[in-house]
């Protein structure tokens, strides 16, 4: 009986740019034995998880058995696999639009999320967004692609945390040179910690009360919107934060696939 397909599905286009660019079975290299599973299933299945919300367990019965999936996207994960396949199509997309493989300039903001009961690290109470459990903080270029992402506690603060994310976007785009952000980002401690990672450092002020759409910054709430089509995002049920990050790398891999096709 031939499978159905859902719509999850990685589509031939799709898969021929993702394939080549995950890890090689060790028998390729004359090492261990001959890998039996269907990698397309594997990758799937961990789409599945993502877009629908499911828990591993859950996964239909037409994809690998959920312990091999998950043995996967963990080892995978490890590995910096997930980031790795995620920057590079970055690039790719980047390459398409007319525009440097490389970042100059990006956009920087936070999203409070609710946390489950299985427990973990890294979780807390944002006072200012009444929300128990964590943050995810993002900085992305200004097509709205992520350059980098960090979950933390909900109760560190914007600016706290943002040192911590300034830092690591010098290593991962050493092309940027601005950065845009919201009010939450003011202090001269944060502007120390930019201008010595080379970054011009600009708050957007709010200048009229109500709804107003802030240049550049909505950009950002753009790609926060984008996370929130992945029911796995909707609430953040990891243990640990670098999964949490995973998957967020995970759904903005499957919108530049979807993009790099059309």
């Amino acid at each position: 009986m031939t499978r159905q397909g859902y719509p999850s599905d990685v589509s031939d286009a799709e898969w021929k740019i993702v394939e080549p660019l995950l890890p090689r079975a060790k028998s390729e290299s004359g090492r261990g034995r001959k890998r039996t599973v269907d990698m397309r299933a594997v990758y799937n299945g961990i789409r599945y998880v993502c877009r629908t919300g499911c828990a591993w367990e859950y996964l239909p019965h037409d994809f690998p058995p959920a312990k091999t999936v998950y043995g996967y996207w963990r080892k995978w994960e490890k590995k910096g696999v997930w980031q790795y396949i995620h920057d590079h199509l970055r690039e790719a997309l980047r390459k398409k639009t007319a525009r440097g493989a490389k970042a100059s300039a990006g956009i920087i903001d936070s999203q409070s999320v609710k946390t489950t009961d299985v427990g973990g690290t890294d979780r807390g109470y944002d006072g200012g967004k009444k929300v128990n459990g964590r943050k995810r903080h993002i900085l992305v270029d200004t097509l709205g692609l992520i350059i980098v992402v960090f979950a933390h506690a909900a109760n560190l603060a914007d600016s706290t945390s943002a040192r911590m994310l300034l830092t690591e976007s010098t290593w991962c785009e050493p092309t940027l040179g601005q950065v845009w952000a919201d009010q939450g980002y003011r202090g001269e401690r944060l502007q120390r910690v930019a201008q010595g990672c080379d970054l011009e450092l600009e708050v957007v002020e709010r200048t009229e009360p109500g709804f107003v759409v802030l240049p550049r910054r909505w950009v950002v709430e753009r790609t926060l919107a984008w996370l929130g089509k992945h029911r796995r995002l909707s609430k953040d049920y990891e243990r640990l934060p670098q999964m949490s990050e995973c998957f967020v790398y995970q759904a903005m891999t499957a919108l530049m696939l979807k993009r790099l096709t059309s």
